[in-house]
């Protein structure tokens, strides 16, 4: 299984992102997708994720209005779109996968159960 993030760059405060997670080796339908950050100030947190069939989005409350996640099941491939970004947006993104069982909808955000991460993509947002 495979998941490559990019997308990632650096921006200036009020400016816009496009990040894309491909993934590889694994039944793309079957699971749950998630963007996940870590910068130096905080622990890794949850940024949004998208359920496989219904499409379901969810986000961070930090992020709600700002960010959408989408996802094309015909290509295997997730996308964060990132708006109005200011600094305290600025990390690493990870995209991640888990499983989509009974369990996703209502804990896809503890980064503990997510089976497969791609390598990361560093965003930069300068004031």
């Amino acid at each position: 299984v495979q998941l490559q993030a990019s997308g990632g760059g650096s921006i200036q405060t009020g400016g816009s992102l496009r990040l894309s997670c491909a993934a590889s080796g694994l039944t793309f339908t079957n699971y749950f997708i998630s963007w996940f950050r870590q910068s130096s100030r905080n622990e890794r947190e949850f940024v949004a994720g998208i359920s496989p069939n219904t499409n379901t989005p969810r986000y961070a409350d930090s992020v709600k209005g700002r960010f959408t996640v989408s996802r094309d099941n015909t290509k295997n491939m997730v996308y964060l779109q990132m708006n109005n970004l200011n600094p305290e947006d600025t990390a690493v993104y990870y995209c991640a996968a888990r499983r989509n069982d009974a369990t996703a909808r209502y804990r896809f955000g503890d980064y503990r159960l997510y089976n497969f991460w791609g390598q990361g993509t560093q965003v930069t947002v300068s004031s």
